[in-house]
């Protein structure tokens, strides 16, 4: 069965975003190494998961930095025809290349995509959806990336939880830039 792999930046504190969701906090000169992780991180993921809102930026800007001589790299090229379905209960169509609108019953979505052969999924979500995805337990692994900054206050991925969630640490690693990798796995029964 494809994992469902979250890949989220945080704050000290546990924000995703500011109050009003401010990202002028994170950190954007990463190192060579943070770089390497990434890339081996993706490599395996065939499909992305992304909520309406973030989509709406994420896709036009890797698809305008592929098309762009100087900024198509691999990754950018990679980004932008990697197969996407983005979750929405607004959009009824969509103009982006390589993308479907999932929105239907969230989990049975989820969980369909899961159950279909090929390579992981890497899930790429604002507060809200990532919220959503972790309290009905459809993450599978949890790729934090700890910046080295405390908000105060912010939007949470980890509120109102159904349940205790309990982790089990896989990795932990610390790069020159300043960012602290944590990366969990849900321990399920």
């Amino acid at each position: 069965m494809r994992k469902v792999k979250l890949q989220m930046q945080v704050s000290l504190d546990g924000f995703v975003a500011g109050p009003n969701g401010e990202m002028d906090w994170l950190v954007w000169n990463w190192d060579d190494e943070l770089k390497k992780y990434v890339t081996e991180l993706t490599e395996p993921v065939d499909c992305l998961l992304l909520g309406r809102v973030l989509a709406e930026g994420f896709i036009p800007t890797w698809a305008s930095r592929a098309e762009n001589p100087e900024t198509a790299d691999v990754s950018a090229r990679r980004m932008s025809e990697l197969p996407k379905v983005v979750f929405s209960k607004t959009l009824t169509n969509t103009d982006w290349k390589n993308t479907t609108l999932a929105n239907g019953d969230l989990r049975e979505d989820v969980n369909a995509l899961k159950q279909r052969s090929g390579g992981d999924l890497m899930f790429y979500g604002g507060a809200g959806l990532a919220s959503y995805f972790i309290q009905h337990n459809l993450i599978d692994e949890y790729h934090l990336f700890m910046n080295p900054v405390a908000l105060g206050n912010g939007m949470a991925i980890f509120k109102n939880p159904e349940n205790r969630l309990t982790l089990n640490l896989v990795k932990c690693q610390s790069f020159s830039c300043g960012i602290v990798l944590l990366v969990y796995e849900p321990k399920r029964d």
